[in-house]
């Protein structure tokens, strides 16, 4: 069976799949986003903190993403539980350096001139900071959805949802009729489906970042 005629026949299955994919990406990517951010502002003023967290975050990153999913299997079980932990892990190091960077690049005259008035740390941070290092972490939250829309294909490997069980029972019948049709199905998807969400956040960085601070 061809390509065509594979995508003719199974394109409902592989719409469902692309859903749920994108289910499991986006609400990880949220995760990522609070808890980088968080990260972000907790390390960004002291250089000992920054630095731990940057170790942290790079160690955490180096972990390849099917080891991070096969060592919590045995905890959290096979299926969505353990994927969810995975991606969330994972996408929170780019967030987390973006932020840390994007709140370090803040204007210190800014910051004066907002302790000049009598801002609160907690009112400077959300009415200054957080706006002013807006680009950069949306810059990091594509980059963790790119990355965690590519990773979420392993999740088929530990009986999780999305494109990534078509692909999964091609390499498992190589010597099937549509083996390569289901592997090249499951990657164009992937591959759609990370443009148009990368396609959806250029949208919000228009309508959220001023023109004067857009890069």
């Amino acid at each position: 069976m061809n390509f065509w005629e594979y995508l003719g026949e199974h394109h409902r299955q592989l719409l469902t799949d692309a859903g749920r994919h994108a289910a499991v990406v986006l609400p990880c990517t949220v995760a990522a986003t609070v808890l980088g951010v968080l990260i972000g502002v907790a390390a960004h003023r002291g250089a000992r903190a920054g630095a731990l967290a940057a170790n942290a975050t790079a160690a955490l990153s180096a972990v390849p993403a099917l080891a991070v999913i096969g060592l919590l299997v045995p905890v959290a079980g096979p299926g969505l539980p353990p994927t969810v932990t995975a991606l969330t892990l994972l996408g929170l190091v780019p967030v987390a350096r973006s932020a840390v960077v994007g709140l370090r690049g803040v204007d210190p005259a800014l910051l004066d001139a907002a302790d000049g008035i009598g801002m609160s740390r907690p009112a400077r941070l959300a009415r200054v900071e957080l706006p002013l290092a807006w680009p950069a972490v949306l810059t990091g939250i594509r980059g963790a959805t790119r990355t965690l829309t590519g990773v979420a294909a392993l999740a088929a490997c530990v009986s999780g949802p999305g494109l990534g069980n078509p692909i999964l029972r091609g390499i498992a019948s190589p010597d099937g009729g549509d083996a390569l049709a289901q592997v090249l199905a499951g990657t164009l998807g992937i591959v759609v489906l990370a443009l148009l969400l990368d396609a959806a956040y250029v949208l919000v960085g228009r309508l959220t970042v001023p023109g004067g601070i857009r890069a």
